[in-house]
């Protein structure tokens, strides 16, 4: 009888020990998770067994992961500044997520370099940079598109990865927090030297011996403002044009003109902006400057010259343009010369 009363009892507890591991294993999980984050600076936890957190736990798990696979070896610099953006992210969503563990126990941001290549093959990872999100219900990584930043957000910036993150998770990031350009330090020595200059300067102002007084410095000025004008610089700053992209079949190779009508770059623009600068500064010393020489022959030399310099300028402007948009620019000439 004993035997009869003693198999049942061991079996009953056994179905309870293996439920209650089951249970506790993804808390436990998520402690490590915590842990690991909080060893971090920015919270990121590098991510090197992904089986143990995400295949070997079972669905629906009680967090999700938002991954950024990065490159050390690769020394690119675009590739790091986007991941110190993405460090931004992780930290500001801990840091105005702070004391709600209900809400940041649900997200963790992580980090796979490519020396672990088997998880760059589970990942099908070809190029970087790439950004996906492992949601509590994915169970095969094979089905990981879904969870892909779309390349076209990828620009580079914290704000596209909260984004991101706030549409598939529906978790609030908050505002990007960056470390500040200067420390207390930097600010407290330059006040100090304002501070100590500051009569000097007030001195010389009044006797008009600062560069405000220097003619040359205000035509500087109005050549830099032609400049950003005719490149159109303020237009690029209001609609945050980046200034190059990168090649979708070579991550390594930078574009910085983009033959698409739609998308100019801004490294097109202030190409172009330099050449249309440099005819208006040939026109000026042509008005300005070689009136005042006195030898003809050295004006009719540096009039060619110009002349020359300026045809090379517009002539790439409208290749430029033509190249861009197919538009042909049609030559009308005097109907005598034809």
């Amino acid at each position: 009888m004993a035997v009869h009363t003693t198999l049942p009892y061991r079996f009953f507890l056994s179905i309870a020990l293996l439920s209650i591991t089951a249970v506790s294993e993804p808390t436990d999980l998520t402690t490590e998770l915590v842990s690991l984050r909080s060893s971090s600076e920015s919270g990121v936890i590098r991510l090197n067994d992904v089986s143990k957190f995400i295949t070997s736990v079972a669905t629906p798990r009680p967090y999700s992961l938002i991954i950024f696979f990065n490159s050390i070896d690769l020394n690119s610099n675009p590739l790091q500044n986007f991941r110190r953006e993405f460090g931004f992210v992780s930290a500001s969503f801990i840091a105005n997520n702070n004391n709600r563990s209900d809400v940041t126990n649900k997200l963790f941001f992580c980090e796979i370099d490519s020396s672990d290549s088997e998880s760059f093959h589970r990942f099908g990872i070809q190029s970087l940079p790439q950004i996906c999100l492992v949601d509590p219900s994915m169970e095969n990584l094979r089905h990981h598109e879904r969870g892909m930043m779309e390349e076209a957000d990828v620009d580079g910036t914290a704000e596209s990865v909260a984004e991101f993150v706030e549409s598939r998770t529906k978790l609030t990031v908050g505002p990007i927090h960056r470390p500040p350009l200067l420390s207390k330090t930097q600010i407290g020595v330059i006040a100090s030297l304002i501070a100590i200059s500051a009569p000097f300067l007030i001195k010389k102002f009044l006797k008009g011996e600062t560069f405000l007084h220097d003619s040359r410095f205000w035509q500087y000025g109005a050549v830099l403002v032609y400049f950003f004008s005719v490149s159109g610089t303020m237009h690029n700053i209001i609609n945050s044009i980046p200034m190059y992209l990168r090649d979708p079949e070579d991550s390594n190779r930078l574009v910085f003109f983009y033959e698409e009508p739609e998308i100019q770059l801004g490294a097109e623009a202030l190409s172009v902006g330099l050449l249309y600068t440099g005819v208006g500064l040939l026109l000026a010393y042509v008005t300005d400057a070689l009136v005042r020489v006195r030898n003809v022959n050295e004006q009719r030399v540096a009039m060619v010259l110009v002349m020359v310099v300026s045809f090379l300028a517009v002539k790439r402007v409208v290749y430029l343009n033509n190249w861009k948009t197919g538009y042909q620019i049609q030559m009308y000439w005097p109907s005598s010369w034809q």
